[in-house]
């Protein structure tokens, strides 16, 4: 039985680019995948950086020491896309060396809005001193395999990682595709509000983790877009495509998200937990409050916020109430345990909710 033993180590982002310079680090052997990242994942990945905060492991191989360049050489096991989007970020004409070739299209990109605002647009010559130093200074957490690790025990060693992982869920995939406007609006928005998450147990710690969260604030701004949408991947992840560069009304959209709330918190907070927790019905109670505030379908162009009537709150509570008892209409008993996402019976409960407010 071989026992694997891995260096652990870190190295600096100037560690690297001086070996990729030298000629000593292969950003491309044989068994690498040779997956694109988008620009929008490579300026998440510099200010990642910037901000001194950790990303994934990378994994080397060590080969046997070069005699002609005295020095070790080394493979990119895992990691290439990061390497690839630092060195053409920090030192992008050493790309044309070595084999490798610097394809503006590819490789050429700035700090986005939605990532830095202090820093966007800039390239690595216009970024501060500091903040160029601290780019240099960062250290990635690095594995080195032995020089005797093949090629097929590399892809035996990730298959065994893999094995054991999570299947991505929509939301968590989406995560990994999409790094713009609306993406980063929305896991702002709902970080925002993970203490009312959790005291509202709308969520357990398990669908935080999995980015639920993330994922259910996507369709309350949707409905500030659309209006009221049946839950669907094909259309939240259209949407996370349609505004990943541009976001206008993102601005208008946060203000009202915290708005509704902050409401929510003021006149219903000890009422979520027992009638609204379920996740059909809090988009219904989301809606509600918004049409009352704004009304579902508005414009949004800048606009104050509507008192929300006292009336207006104890019909919505007893509303929940009757829904939570069964003693709901049937049609809106049903619209809360049959087709919960399908747009039609989203409709009928936040009607009901909103029926003699």
């Amino acid at each position: 039985m071989k026992v694997w033993k891995t260096l652990k180590t870190t190295y600096k982002v100037g560690d690297f680019i001086g070996w990729f310079k030298d000629g000593v680090l292969n950003l491309n052997p044989d068994f690498q995948r040779r997956s694109v990242w988008r620009v929008g994942a490579k300026s998440y990945l510099m200010d990642t950086i910037i901000r001194g905060l950790p990303i994934p492991m990378i994994f080397l191989r060590e080969l046997p020491p070069d005699v002609e360049k005295l020095s070790t050489i080394r493979d990119v096991v895992d990691g290439q896309q990061r390497l690839r989007t630092v060195i053409s970020f920090v030192a992008p004409k050493l790309l044309d060396l070595h084999g490798n070739r610097f394809d503006p299209s590819r490789d050429k990109f700035t700090i986005w809005k939605e990532h830095n605002e202090e820093l966007q647009g800039k390239s690595f010559p216009e970024l501060p001193k500091e903040v160029q130093n601290q780019i240099l200074d960062y250290e990635f957490s690095v594995n080195v395999f032995p020089s005797d690790t093949d090629d097929r025990e590399v892809k035996q060693i990730f298959s065994r990682m893999n094995a054991t992982g999570y299947k991505l869920n929509a939301q968590e995939l989406r995560n990994a595709e999409y790094f713009g406007a609306f993406k980063s609006l929305a896991e702002i928005l709902a970080t925002e509000q993970l203490n009312r998450w959790r005291s509202w147990r709308v969520f357990n710690s398990d669908e935080l983790a999995r980015m639920l969260e993330v994922e259910l604030s996507s369709e309350l701004m949707i409905l500030m877009l659309q209006g009221i949408s049946e839950k669907s991947d094909r259309i939240i992840s259209g949407v996370y495509k349609k505004f990943d560069a541009k976001f206008k009304e993102g601005r208008e959209i946060a203000k009202r998200f915290r708005r509704i709330f902050e409401t929510i918190d003021d006149r219903l907070s000890s009422n979520v937990a027992t009638v609204f927790r379920q996740r059909t019905m809090f988009y219904a109670l989301f809606a509600a409050i918004y049409d009352l505030q704004f009304g579902l379908g508005s414009a949004l162009d800048p606009r104050p916020a509507k008192s929300v009537p006292t009336s207006a709150v104890r019909e919505i509570l007893a509303a929940g109430a009757r829904i939570k008892s069964a003693e709901a209409p049937d049609s809106v008993m049903d619209a809360t345990t049959r087709r919960t996402t399908h747009v039609g019976e989203r409709k009928t409960v936040v009607k009901y909710l909103l029926k003699s407010t």
